[in-house]
């Protein structure tokens, strides 16, 4: 699957959503959703990459401060 669901897509609003596709972008947009994303997008992205996969995301990529403490004690 290369499009993103319309609930997720609302926190890609500066992004061109023709351009942005899941198997080129995994990263970004795993980590916009880490950052900006309600329970309905979390539980999406759960689903379609798994807890192991957002605790590496979240280790390596440049998430805010915030966002990177909650998801480490979270997933922790």
């Amino acid at each position: 699957m290369s499009k993103l669901p319309k609930t997720v897509t609302k926190y890609f609003w500066g992004d061109n959503l023709k351009d942005l596709n899941w198997k080129y972008h995994k990263d970004y947009i795993t980590k916009t959703i880490l950052e900006k994303g309600d329970s309905r997008a979390i539980r999406w992205l759960m689903a379609k990459i798994g807890k192991n996969y957002i605790k590496k995301v979240a280790k390596e990529k440049r998430l805010e401060s915030k966002s990177k403490k909650f998801w480490r004690f979270y997933l922790s």
